[in-house]
């Protein structure tokens, strides 16, 4: 057996190791292990790929994996949970970048061979690669900021600008097919250079609210970019890799969507979320009464009630609450109190951030309640507690036709018996939509920071 038929042979067992991760990925239970064989399909790939022949010099890539590896081992070991949607954003980022780098090198190395254009497999891999990962790259370092707070979460547009986008991508096009037919340098740069403008405007107009999808689809893109960089560098397990990406991250895109009940065009061009807090139903709220509730009194409540309900959001994750949670779901269970986690698919900042946040302080997987399961048994419900979460839980995307969110599934918490809600203050949630249920008669709110206030009830059921 040659040198290549055992690289052929590890790029196999790489792949299967990224299908069966992927398999293993989509199920709480088994994400740690699934999480695992991946990281081992890629250290088999890695080794594959630097152990061939036509590998000269070791110096830059020795180099550059002990520089990244130590990155990427400080920032594993020390990035907060509230931060991991900007760091997955980030490295997704990276990813579009390094497709479209290499695709900038893979053109150059054509006309340093003397050829005067690009032909068939060639052309499409390398432009594909170039735009949609540097569209990629842009996108997702503006992602990052909107999600850092580095810059403003609200939909920034200017006039004419859908006009100016469908121009930018058509001058990508054309470059494409000049830099194709005639290999020039200077014209590839233009064309990458107008790519990450494109990349910029296309995600500087959405809202915080559409970041879940955001991500999501950037991923898939980035993915595609990868694939097709496999096809110029002729090497089929980044082919492979790529495709898993993409297609994942294309079903990831349609699932967000779907649980926002909004077109991906709608996500990417209404310019929808983030708007200004207290705008929309602000105005009808202001005059309505806000009934609140100490911790004491919601303590005794809760060990006397059948079953309850948690349902985390976004609030949850800042607040770094999710340890105290543990503890009341355990003192409540000691007490024979029934507790599970109703979870919407876009609450957070990012696809599946609660039931990463949650597995974080070992709550139950089977306490975790997707929202077709948990629906159906708010009615019987005595209490829910609503922590960090906003647009997620507004009846308005349900009886309001005029609100923003209208048709946009939630989770229904308005039909138990008592809400209690966590909240830092009675600012509007991403979508800027003023939510009623804060005004029910039913509910009751608990301001204060959620970690403080959960530590409290916690003490607090203790001593019932």
């Amino acid at each position: 057996m040659t040198q290549d038929d055992l690289i052929q042979l590890a790029y196999l067992v790489a792949a299967f190791c990224f299908i069966l991760g992927l398999k293993w990925l989509s199920s709480p239970r088994s994400a740690r292990r699934g999480n695992q064989v991946a990281a081992l399909g890629m250290a088999i790939a890695i080794g594959a790929t630097v152990a061939d022949e036509r590998v000269v010099d070791y110096t830059w890539i020795i180099i550059a994996a002990l520089v990244g590896g130590s990155i990427g081992a400080v920032i594993a070991r020390r990035v907060q949970m509230t931060a991991m949607p900007q760091l997955v954003a980030l490295l997704n980022g990276l990813g579009g970048g390094a497709a479209a780098l290499i695709a900038v090198s893979e053109y150059h190395a054509h006309g340093a061979l003397g050829e005067t254009s690009l032909g068939g497999v060639a052309a499409v891999s390398v432009m594909f690669s170039a735009i949609v990962g540097s569209v990629s790259f842009a996108g997702s370092l503006v992602a990052f900021g909107k999600l850092q707070e580095l810059l403003p979460g609200r939909p920034i547009t200017w006039p004419a600008q859908k006009a100016v986008n469908a121009i930018l991508a058509i001058a990508i096009v054309a470059l494409a097919v000049w830099a194709s037919l005639a290999i020039s340098d200077p014209v590839l740069w233009i064309l990458v250079a107008l790519a990450l403008v494109l990349g910029t405007a296309a995600v500087l107009p959405i809202g915080g609210a559409d970041m879940p999808v955001v991500i999501a689809f950037l991923n898939a893109c980035t993915g595609l970019a990868a694939a097709a960089t496999g096809f110029a560098l002729g090497n089929v397990l980044l082919i492979i890799a790529g495709v898993l990406v993409g297609a994942s991250g294309t079903l990831l895109t349609q699932l967000m969507s779907k649980a926002m009940n909004r077109s991906l065009t709608s996500v990417l061009f209404g310019a929808f979320g983030g708007g200004a807090p207290g705008g929309g139903g602000a105005a009808r709220g202001e005059s309505l009464p806000v009934l609140e509730i100490a911790p004491a009194d919601l303590a005794a409540q809760l060990v006397y009630a059948r079953r309850v309900v948690i349902v985390p959001g976004y609030g949850l994750a800042v607040a770094q609450a999710q340890h105290p949670v543990r503890e009341l779901v355990d003192l409540l269970g000691e007490r024979g109190v029934e507790v599970t986690f109703a979870i919407h698919p876009v609450a957070g900042r990012m696809p599946g951030h609660m039931n990463v946040l949650l597995a974080e302080a070992d709550v139950p997987y089977d306490k975790l309640l997707e929202m077709e399961e948990a629906n159906p048994d708010f009615p019987q419900t005595d209490i829910v507690l609503v922590i960090g979460a906003n647009d997620v839980v507004n009846p308005a995307a349900r009886d309001d036709p005029s609100s923003p969110l209208f048709g946009m599934p939630i989770l229904e918490v308005d039909r138990a018996e008592h809400v209690v809600v966590f909240k830092r203050s009675m600012a509007s949630g991403f979508a800027g939509v003023e939510n009623m249920l804060f005004h029910d008669p039913k509910t009751r709110m608990l301001f204060g920071d959620a970690r403080k206030s959960l530590a409290q009830l916690v003490q607090d059921v203790q001593d019932v």
